[in-house]
């Protein structure tokens, strides 16, 4: 009855963005209210339609329901292929719909107070996130790839625009505008490889529909090289639409845009898609263990060095963004030591190993969801400290709590789940991707598993610095004596900007425990009588998974060295009682100011954009110039030139055109003469 009507979710704030880019002028807030009508549409659709698909027996057995038509054919005959538009639903669609929907909902509410000062500019905002929401819930509910790319990219067009935002009539207008180009030139790196991807695919499996593409039988009698060199280039698109190692960069610098269009783009929309795009094609990747292996070395080393950057930067936009680096890290972590145990329990036949696989796709779906809701939070409440401070200097705020006791106790309850303290959602999800790396290396024969017991320490080492420098973020801002900028606050944020932290918050404390709530179906994937089936049922309560993770020794390590963070984050930044110039000398210690630097990171990209871009560049518009408008020159200046000598020819005298008519014929007679000698010689 709903499942039916979910291609409304995408037409509604596409509506909506057509209505307010034309008419937003004249309608109150800029036509904020309409965008806000249409994502709270959206998300009561994909929660009726998601409601249904989860509770009807209806879609048990193959796990989704779609539905398509026929869009345009390519071709004629037995050559042709058709490309479809269509919606595809399955409990992962459902899960990222709900929430992007949900928090997109909450994130323009909370924009009708925080961007009530921009005039003008609100109907162009309100419109553009309106698009912003359509390309990602288009993107997750497509039937195909190819109308999945297309949403992908209207996600990159759109955070183009919104972080660019204040490109014009700003004192900052200039960096503003370049950290707009950087985030869309580099994206666009990673969307090359994505359509390289699709390309790869299409060739070896004949159609880029998802129930042709990941058919259990079309898999296993497809090439096993040419979907893993399809797999790596789909993989390539979600290192950069989710900014991955090495094409991290672009994401603290997108921090240019308004908060709440940072709010947008790190929790609801545009870096979750790189994870969606990887746990789809979840089925494709798991034909092969190495390309996991890789998904997971990515997934590890991004985890912990963005997590280092975080640790002595005192923008809190910015930490907020390395962290969100570090936490999608952790899902691909997941993801690939998962689908490791996976790829190795199809060669092996082992049903064992594959259950154990399915636990990491089942941790980074849930982390996904669990992010959405505790990063949302952290940034509309670091958007909420800067419009009453006026800043997003840390060394300029403290003492906030006693001013702003709404903001801060949401984001102390968010700070509390992404550093993963007991019983929060994000304790949950954080110690499940741990497992899984810990059970890639401990379960698999395999030597390369060995290289899981190293990135099972890197997660251990970034869940450690996550607590410390959140904490030292809450400390910082809400903590200790008020400092310049603390000292003029406004006080707390008006309700359109404080009832969304609120609301975020109880998701931030309570979602995790949808797993002992018999929904954990939702975060489920296996492979029954060679057929995916993705999600499941509501079920009975799953209580086993507090016996899974307090029978676990590890999951006591990672509470230990949680609880240290937070006291020694406590002892430096809110007692006072330990220095942390100490451990840094005073910001002059080499590591200090390698990690300040991002590792000389944007240098490096710097460099070999200069030095080996430019001169690729350099050859390519020479090959433009010289060859191809060279030749297209020389052959309209040839053309040109015979007509201006023949026109000569045309001079009005009689023994001219005698002359011309005597040549042709000898021309004539000489070329039927070499006609039949050549073919005399040839008999």
């Amino acid at each position: 009855m709903f499942v039916e009507y979910v291609w409304l979710t995408v037409l509604i704030p596409l509506l909506c963005f057509v209505i307010v880019g034309a008419l937003g002028t004249r309608i109150r807030h800029g036509g904020g209210l309409i965008t806000v009508a249409g994502a709270a549409c959206s998300f009561i659709i994909a929660l009726l339609a998601s409601y249904e698909f989860f509770t009807s027996s209806d879609y048990s057995e193959v796990g989704y329901v779609t539905e398509s038509l026929e869009w345009f054919t390519v071709g004629f005959g037995s050559t042709s292929f058709t490309i479809s538009i269509g919606y595809y639903l399955d409990s992962l669609s459902c899960l990222i719909m709900m929430f992007a929907s949900f928090i997109s909902t909450l994130i323009f509410v909370y924009s009708l107070g925080y961007m009530g000062d921009q005039g003008i500019k609100k109907r162009r905002y309100f419109a553009e996130v309106a698009l912003f929401l359509t390309g990602m819930i288009g993107c997750v509910t497509a039937s195909n790839m190819v109308q999945m790319f297309i949403f992908w990219e209207i996600m990159g067009l759109c955070s183009y625009l919104l972080i660019g935002f204040w490109g014009f009539g700003h004192p900052e207008a200039k960096q503003k505008a370049s950290a707009a180009k950087k985030a869309f030139l580099v994206t666009r790196a990673g969307d090359v490889c994505l359509m390289g991807g699709m390309f790869v695919l299409f060739f070896e499996m004949g159609s880029l529909d998802y129930v042709t593409i990941f058919n259990g039988a079309n898999l296993a009698a497809a090439d096993p090289e040419m979907l893993a060199l399809a797999s790596l280039l789909i993989f390539g698109g979600a290192i950069g639409k989710s900014a991955q190692f090495p094409l991290l960069d672009w994401l603290p610098d997108a921090m240019a845009g308004p908060t709440t269009v940072s709010a947008l783009i790190h929790a609801a929309t545009m870096v979750k898609a790189g994870v969606y795009i990887v746990a789809r094609c979840f089925p494709l990747f798991c034909m092969n263990s190495e390309v996991m292996l890789f998904v997971a070395i990515i997934g590890g080393v991004t985890a912990f060095f963005t997590a280092t950057m975080a640790m002595n930067n005192f923008n809190i936009k910015k930490v907020l963004a390395y962290s969100t680096l570090s936490q999608l890290g952790y899902m691909f972590l997941a993801l690939g030591a998962g689908g490791y145990l996976f790829a190795l329990g199809i060669e092996e036949g082992s049903e064992e190993l594959m259950a154990a696989g399915a636990l990491g796709y089942t941790a980074a779906t849930l982390h996904m969801a669990n992010h959405a809701f505790f990063k949302a939070c952290l940034f509309l409440g670091s958007g909420s400290v800067i419009h009453s401070t006026g800043t997003e200097d840390m060394r300029l705020m403290g003492g906030l709590g006693r001013k702003m006791p709404i903001t801060s106790i949401t984001m102390l309850i968010a700070t509390l789940s992404i550093a993963g303290f007991p019983f929060f959602a994000g304790f949950w999800s954080k110690d499940l991707v741990l497992d899984v790396a810990m059970d890639a290396f401990k379960d698999a024969a395999d030597p390369t598993c060995y290289v899981f017991i190293l990135l099972w320490f890197l997660g251990v080492v970034t869940a450690f610095m996550t607590a410390f420098y959140m904490f030292r973020l809450w400390f910082m801002t809400f903590s200790g004596k008020a400092r310049e900028n603390a000292e003029h606050c406004h006080g707390e944020s008006p309700r359109s900007m404080a009832l969304p932290l609120v609301v975020l918050s109880v998701f931030a404390l309570a979602f995790g425990f949808v797993l002992l709530i018999g929904y954990d179906g939702i975060f489920t994937i296996e492979l029954v009588a060679g057929n995916w089936i993705v999600g499941g049922q509501a079920g009975e309560p799953g209580f086993h998974w507090i016996e899974h993770l307090f029978t676990n020794p590890y999951t006591y390590l990672t509470i230990v060295l949680v609880l240290v963070s937070i006291s020694l984050a406590y002892l430096m930044y809110s007692r006072g009682s330990v220095n942390p110039g100490k451990f840094n000398k005073d910001g002059q210690s080499l590591l200090y100011r390698v990690i300040a630097n991002r590792w000389y990171l944007p240098e490096i990209y710097d460099q070999t954009s200069w030095k080996l871009g430019y001169g690729v560049a350099k050859c390519v518009d020479y090959f433009d110039r010289n060859i191809i408008d060279g030749s297209v020159n020389g052959l309209a200046n040839a053309v040109i030139g015979g007509g201006d000598a023949v026109s000569k020819a045309q001079d009005g005298n009689v023994h001219t055109y005698s002359a011309v008519v005597i040549l042709g014929i000898v021309l004539l007679f000489a070329v039927a003469a070499a006609l039949v000698i050549f073919y005399g010689v040839i008999a």
